[in-house]
């Protein structure tokens, strides 16, 4: 893919996850994360319903960028019905594509359109931006996972 069309892909996308976020609503009672990206303004809460080793529901709301707001809704819609280790998972290659680590196919497939905020990599400034609600999601489900084996 040339580098024009993979801008065009990447501004598509990331445009229509920010403008017409998925799952973001606040859960009754569900636990949740906030985190703040000092630098940008960004503020995002995530929540997670766990049960049975699954993600039930996810959800998130806040305020901030066009990257934080599309990351959110791409984040949800990743991590949304799958099980804990597939959730660990995603968000780990989540994690190495954001900084420019390559990965398999079928994790890049896994990711859906969130793979293509890999190229947030080439802007150091942005990676934060993008990532807020990843780390907020890694937190919930480390907090609701070690709940569980307490």
């Amino acid at each position: 893919m040339t580098v024009l069309k993979l801008a065009d892909l990447y501004q598509t996308v990331v445009l229509a996850h920010a403008q017409s976020p998925r799952h973001r609503a606040i859960l009754p009672a569900a636990p949740a994360v906030t985190l703040r990206n000092m630098t940008c303004g960004d503020v995002l809460t995530v929540q997670l319903v766990v049960k049975a080793d699954q993600i039930q529901a996810i959800s998130f709301t806040g305020s901030g960028c066009t990257i934080s707001q599309a990351s959110a809704s791409m984040l949800t819609v990743c991590l949304d019905q799958q099980s804990v280790a597939q959730a660990q998972a995603r968000l780990a290659a989540f994690s190495q594509v954001i900084t420019g680590t390559p990965i398999t196919a079928t994790m890049r497939q896994a990711l859906g359109d969130a793979a293509i905020l890999g190229t947030v990599a080439a802007f150091p400034t942005r990676i934060r931006c993008a990532t807020l609600a990843w780390h907020a999601a890694d937190q919930l489900l480390t907090q609701l996972v070690g709940a569980t084996h307490d």
